[in-house]
């Protein structure tokens, strides 16, 4: 089996609004329209940039950067591996590691970066119900993330849980 150059790896957050446990629980996504394309929800994350120390201090940038957001309680939860080619050229996969976090604090007059200053269509912040029927309600993408996260709901949130530390 021939193994594939790792050519860009992103940092995602699962980002979770509220106890929980609880019915107001909530999972804070960003949904993308792009001119002539169908809208889907993505997470809030980013590519791991050469100044980022860490893939966790690139999510904390990219959070800062996309939603004016601060998070606390990251928890590695989930990894996705695709094909992906830099610049049409070198071939080879994308890492996406996605973190279960809970929502600090947000403020979204805060938010930076080129999704903010160069956007290419929108990108709205929504909450959605934190249940399989909130997240059937969106297309969340990458597909892979939308069945994990629609299979391991109480998982999910077990990850937060107080005592896990």
């Amino acid at each position: 089996m021939t193994e594939r150059p790792v050519v860009k790896r992103t940092a995602r957050a699962i980002l979770l609004d509220g106890e929980p446990g609880s019915e107001a629980l909530r999972l804070v996504l960003i949904k993308r329209t792009k001119p002539g394309q169908a809208p889907y929800w993505i997470t809030p994350g980013g590519g791991v940039e050469p100044e980022d120390s860490t893939v966790v201090a690139a999510l904390h940038r990219e959070v800062d950067e996309e939603l004016g957001a601060k998070v606390v309680d990251v928890v590695p939860a989930f990894v996705d591996t695709v094909s992906h080619s830099l610049h049409h050229a070198a071939h080879g996969v994308k890492v996406q590691h996605f973190f279960v976090c809970r929502l600090a604090s947000m403020d979204l007059s805060r938010r930076h970066g080129p999704e903010v200053d160069e956007p290419c269509g929108t990108y709205e912040v929504v909450r959605v119900p934190f249940t399989r029927a909130g997240i059937d309600s969106v297309e969340v993408v990458p597909p892979s993330l939308r069945v994990f996260l629609r299979a391991n709901i109480e998982g999910v949130q077990a990850l937060l849980a107080h005592d896990l530390a």
